[in-house]
C-alpha cells in the first residue's frame, strides 16, 4: 500500500496510508544497509502487519523530488518563511539566508509577515517593496484577527509546504488556525531577550485536506549557508539578473569591479540596500570558507 511519512520518532515512522489510515512502520533493515534514512514526508510503499492498532513495515522509498537537510524532509513543493513584521523585529539578514537555502535546494518560498495587527499593513508593504524585485510574493497575516488567512490557504492547497522562520513569530499559531487538530504548543516571547521560547519539538506533516501537507519546523535564531560556490551565491538574488548586461566583466561578482550594472541600479535604488549588504556577506562567508 502507498502512503506518505507524516512523522518520524524513535526509529518509528507514521505513514498515512491510501487507505485513510495512520499505520506505525518500521523501515526495513535493507535501507540501514544502505545508508538511507527514511524522512518525513517521503512517499512509501508499506506492507501491512495488523489493523488493530494499524503497524506496517516501510518496504520501499519512492523517488524524491527534493530533500532540505534542515529540517530533514523530502518532496517539498513551497517553503513559506514566516516572520513577525513586529515583535520580534524581522531580521532581513536570517530571512535572506533562508532565501538563499531554499534557491539552492529548488524550493520556491514565500514570505509571510504575521502580527499586523501590531504594526499595521504599512509595514508589510515596506518589506514587500524590499523583495519585490526578486520576485517573491509578500503575505501579510493576523493569527489573532484572522486576516490573510484565506490567501494562505489557497496557497497551500494541494501542495506539500514546509514553514520555517525563527521562534516566537507565529508559526506554531498558523498550524492551529489551519488545522486546530494538530494541537501544536504555542509560546510567548521571552521580555528579556525578545525571542521566541522552541515550542516545535520535532518534524511532522499535517493534512488540512486531502492532498495538502503542512510541516511546522522546530525555529532557527540563525543559518548557516553550506557547501555552496561563492559565485552562486549571485544567483539566488534574482533581482540582480536585469542588470548583468550592463557589467564590464563576464563572471562579474558585483562587489570589488569598478563597472558595474547592479551596482549602479543600488545606487539608483532599484534594488534595496538591505539585499545588497545580505548579500556581500554571504558571498564573503562562502569565499572565506573555501580558504580552509
Amino acid at each position: 500500500m502507498k502512503g506518505k511519512i507524516i512523522r518520524g520518532i524513535a526509529g518509528f515512522y507514521y505513514v498515512l496510508a491510501a487507505d485513510g489510515r495512520i499505520y506505525e512502520c518500521r523501515a526495513k533493515g535493507i535501507f540501514r544497509n544502505r545508508k538511507i534514512k527514511p524522512l518525513v514526508g517521503d512517499d512509501v510503499d508499506i506492507s501491512v502487519l495488523g489493523d488493530d492498532p494499524p503497524e506496517g513495515n516501510v518496504d520501499e522509498i519512492l523517488p524524491r523530488r527534493n530533500t532540505l537537510l534542515r529540517p530533514a524532509v523530502a518532496n517539498v513543493d513551497q517553503a513559506m518563511v514566516v516572520f513577525a513584521v513586529t515583535d520580534p523585529e524581522p531580521n532581513l539578514n536570517l530571512l535572506d539566508r533562508f532565501l538563499v537555502m531554499l534557491c539552492r535546494m529548488g524550493v520556491p518560498a514565500v514570505i509571510v509577515y504575521n502580527k499586523t495587527d501590531l504594526a499595521g499593513e504599512e509595514a508589510v508593504e515596506r518589506y514587500r517593496g524590499i523583495y519585490r524585485p526578486a520576485g517573491y510574493p509578500v503575505l501579510s497575516l493576523s493569527t489573532y484577527t484572522g486576516q490573510g488567512m484565506e490567501e494562505i490557504r489557497s496557497l497551500l492547497r494541494g501542495k506539500t509546504t514546509v514553514l520555517a522562520g525563527p521562534s516566537g513569530v507565529g508559526k506554531s499559531s498558523l498550524t492551529n488556525l489551519l488545522m486546530p487538530e494538530a494541537g501544536m504548543e504555542t509560546g510567548s516571547i521571552s521580555e528579556k531577550i525578545r525571542r521566541g521560547r522552541h515550542t516545535t519539538r520535532h518534524s511532522e506533516l499535517f493534512s488540512p485536506e486531502s492532498g495538502t501537507y503542512l510541516m511546522d519546523t522546530p525555529g532557527f535564531s540563525s543559518l548557516y549557508v553550506d557547501g555552496m560556490e561563492p559565485e552562486d551565491v549571485r544567483d539566488c538574488f534574482p533581482e540582480f539578473a536585469p542588470y548583468v548586461s550592463d557589467c564590464r566583466f563576464p563572471g562579474c561578482v558585483h562587489i570589488g569591479e569598478k563597472v558595474c550594472g547592479v551596482k549602479n541600479a543600488l545606487e539608483a535604488g532599484r534594488i534595496s540596500r538591505s539585499r545588497y549588504e545580505n548579500y556581500r556577506l554571504i558571498y564573503t562567508e562562502q569565499k572565506e570558507k573555501r580558504r580552509y
